[in-house]
């Protein structure tokens, strides 16, 4: 049984928050044994881009001083730091540590914000994917990782918390080629798997006060949950969250590739809830991304057709050019490299779209839309 402690926080003021943090890392009875006087512990928060707290896209800053403070209470020396989409350079990364709320929290605790922007190479003999990945330098300079993740849906993997959360140690466009050579939710969610066995953070806190349903994890809609979500085990931690906002966990690629791994089963029965239990929680289903499929023609056609027409008829990205300002984030964050600039708008090449939705993810104005072929929505309506 692995635990998975869960706390009730309904805003976002620091002293309700901090209550909540503290209580639900109490009940990880594992971590006060193992962090140590003078560790130093990086707190991997979720910093997608440049989005203000309100916009429930990154890592609450609240949350995020709770955490810090906890650790500082056991005698840590706290990093904050991510690299989040786009490229990997200070002048980036100060202003999205700015717009998120990073800076203050800086300042009002005394940890550290990393602005190494270097990377190592690294070697995972266990991966499944890739044995060979970059990763940042900050990752491998400290004792402990701990990961601070934002409870959301994502347009290619279904759901984004603990074990995704981990992708943001990938540094700047190194996540685009990675994407672009696991070019299918199957084998990224491996890579996912791979990376998280490779950092295994001590422990992880999902930011579920205000989460996002719909076309996450950035132009979806915001939705309050009401929670702070914390266990040791990732796997564990998301188990818990998609059934608290009513997702099967094997619908979730990283899940389903943690069960055929045997690292988790991704069932109920494996969680030992402390806190608030799953039971006494009624909230209604999140909605999930337009760009998921779900094929209307299994057991009806050969596989190799229900591909093609899955394929054929499947979401594409839709540029609105009225609400686009031409800056370029979606063509430099394409993995497939498929967006032309050149007249001063990005004109997509969608027969070669590797279907990632990086350019929807990244995108600062929401004008890159998720749209269905009208035959596909027509069936499955």
């Amino acid at each position: 049984m692995e635990t998975v402690s869960i706390t009730k926080c309904e805003s976002y003021r620091y002293e309700e928050v901090k209550k909540a943090v503290y209580d639900c890392l109490d009940q990880l009875k594992e971590i006060k044994s193992i962090v140590k006087t003078g560790s130093r512990v990086l707190v991997k928060v979720n910093l997608l881009k440049k989005n203000v707290p309100a916009d429930a896209v990154t890592t609450h800053p609240v949350v995020v001083e709770a955490i810090v403070r906890y650790l500082q209470d056991l005698g840590c020396n706290v990093i904050i730091g991510d690299s989040p989409g786009g490229p990997f350079v200070v002048k980036r990364l100060t202003s999205i540590y700015r717009a998120a709320g990073m800076f203050d929290v800086a300042n009002r605790t005394g940890c550290e914000l990393n602005y190494d922007t270097s990377s190592v190479r690294v070697y995972h003999k266990q991966a499944q994917k890739l044995k060979h990945f970059e990763i940042i330098n900050i990752a491998t300079k400290v004792d402990f990782i701990v990961s601070a993740a934002k409870l959301k849906t994502h347009g290619m993997m279904v759901y984004t918390g603990a074990v995704k959360n981990l992708f943001g140690v990938i540094p700047g466009l190194k996540k685009a080629e990675y994407h672009l050579k696991m070019n299918n939710t199957e084998n990224f969610a491996n890579h996912l798997i791979d990376i998280c066995e490779y950092i295994k953070p001590i422990f992880t806190v999902i930011d579920a006060i205000e989460g996002m349903e719909g076309d996450g994890p950035s132009a979806g809609e915001k939705r309050h949950v009401g929670l702070i979500l914390a266990a040791e085990n990732p796997y564990a931690l998301d188990t818990a969250a998609v059934n608290i906002v009513g997702i099967h966990p094997l619908q979730v690629p990283t899940m389903k590739a943690a069960r055929e791994r045997g690292l988790f089963s991704g069932e109920l029965k494996d969680v030992s809830v402390q806190g608030v239990q799953l039971n006494d929680l009624q909230i209604p289903p999140f909605k999930l991304p337009r760009s998921l499929d779900k094929s209307l023609f299994s057991g009806i056609v050969p596989s190799f057709l229900e591909s093609f027409l899955v394929k054929r008829l499947r979401a594409k990205p839709a540029f609105n050019y009225t609400a686009c300002i031409s800056c370029g984030e979606c063509a430099r964050g394409c993995p497939a490299q498929i967006i032309d600039m050149s007249s001063g708008k990005p004109i997509p090449d969608l027969d070669k779209c590797i279907n990632c939705f990086c350019c929807h993810e990244l995108c600062p104005k929401k004008a890159v839309d998720i749209k269905k072929h009208w035959l596909y929505r027509l069936l499955f309506k």
